[in-house]
């Protein structure tokens, strides 16, 4: 999940459209868990193949990036590799609460109670090596470059955008901006009327651009550094956090004191291992070697892969991937619009 300092980041509304022309950095894993959260059954039951194969994700990425190259938009997916050792608390909790929603999801079922059943299973999604690895498939057919991260896979988007390779990373966590990324964005995958988390509550969601300089600049911080310390208080996925301190206290408690050492001490707190928190974010693990080629799809092998072997429809494989061939750029087909409930079409 990350940090949350939506309650401290100004973000600009914005359309696919206007991203026309540049490249992002994906945190790949980011953008699985949210189709496999959201492409859903009215029970919750995610898109399966006749064998059994959890599918959800293959249309969600099928369908989302042929809009984006459509808008000419140029996605690069960037996956995890494996995790520093100082997340492990972090991971153990998020595999229990999907635990719990799992078997809260088949509770509901048995009682009948089909949304409950569905908002709990949205809760439950898990990505294995065969999620993965099908992932990458589709992503290399459709000629969408892949990069293997050597830890977080959003920290290695971040690296990306530093360096200029590309325009911003594309993420829903915060966090990229702790590991420097200079713009995110957020909502990439998810825009249109979305239906609220724990409730019958709809709204719209647009995508969203956020930029680290006036992130800094709104909120009176002198430095990324600054934001770091401040995080580490509120709570990352290193550390739990102190508690009582939310983004609005840690961010005066860091403009009063300066750094995180000084801060803590005005608190009569302590956190332990607060450097290598801070140097994870400042100077992790990342990857220099990396290609980014986008490539033409491979129409037969895409077609293949998603109708031979998964059984998806070959005739709307076909249409989605026409739209590529008319390609107009800047401009959405109207007949699929950018929003997620969509992709419950692309079942067999």
């Amino acid at each position: 999940m990350g940090v949350n300092l939506s309650d401290i980041v100004p973000v600009q509304a914005r359309d696919l459209e206007d991203l026309s022309g540049q490249k992002l950095a994906i945190d790949a894993y980011n953008a699985i868990y949210q189709f496999l959260s959201i492409i859903r059954g009215p029970d919750g039951n995610p898109l399966k193949d006749s064998r059994g194969r959890v599918t959800s994700h293959l249309a969600g990425l099928l369908y989302r990036n042929i809009n984006f190259l459509e808008a000419g938009v140029l996605p690069a997916y960037v996956f995890d590799g494996h995790p520093h050792v100082m997340k492990t608390q972090t991971l153990v909790e998020r595999s229990e609460r999907r635990s719990k929603a799992h078997d809260e999801w088949k509770e509901a079922i048995t009682e009948g109670d089909m949304e409950r059943a569905r908002s709990k299973a949205t809760q439950s999604s898990r990505i294995n090596n065969e999620i993965v690895e099908s992932s990458r498939i589709l992503l290399t057919y459709l000629g969408i470059p892949t990069i293997q991260a050597p830890e977080e896979g959003e920290a290695q988007a971040a690296y990306m955008a530093m360096k200029g390779d590309v325009w911003a990373a594309s993420s829903q966590d915060y966090d990229s901006l702790l590991f420097g990324a200079p713009r995110l964005v957020r909502n990439l995958n998810i825009t249109g009327r979305r239906k609220m988390p724990g409730g019958r509550e709809y709204r719209d969601v647009h995508i969203e651009v956020v930029e680290l300089a006036k992130v800094l600049e709104v909120n009176g911080l002198e430095s990324r550094e600054q934001l770091i310390d401040m995080c580490i208080m509120i709570g990352t996925d290193y550390n739990p956090g102190i508690r009582g301190i939310g983004p609005k206290k840690g961010l005066k408690l860091i403009k009063e004191n300066g750094t995180l050492d000084k801060a803590l001490q005005a608190a009569g707190q302590s956190i332990p291992d607060s450097d290598v928190i801070r140097e994870i974010f400042l100077h992790g693990e990342r990857l220099d070697d990396y290609s980014l080629e986008w490539k033409p799809p491979q129409r037969d092998k895409v077609v293949s892969f998603m109708c031979d072997e998964h059984g998806f429809s070959e005739q709307r494989i076909n249409s989605a991937l026409d739209r590529l061939e008319k390609k107009k750029p800047a401009k959405r087909m109207e007949s699929m619009p950018a929003s997620q409930s969509s992709l419950d079409r692309w079942g067999s």
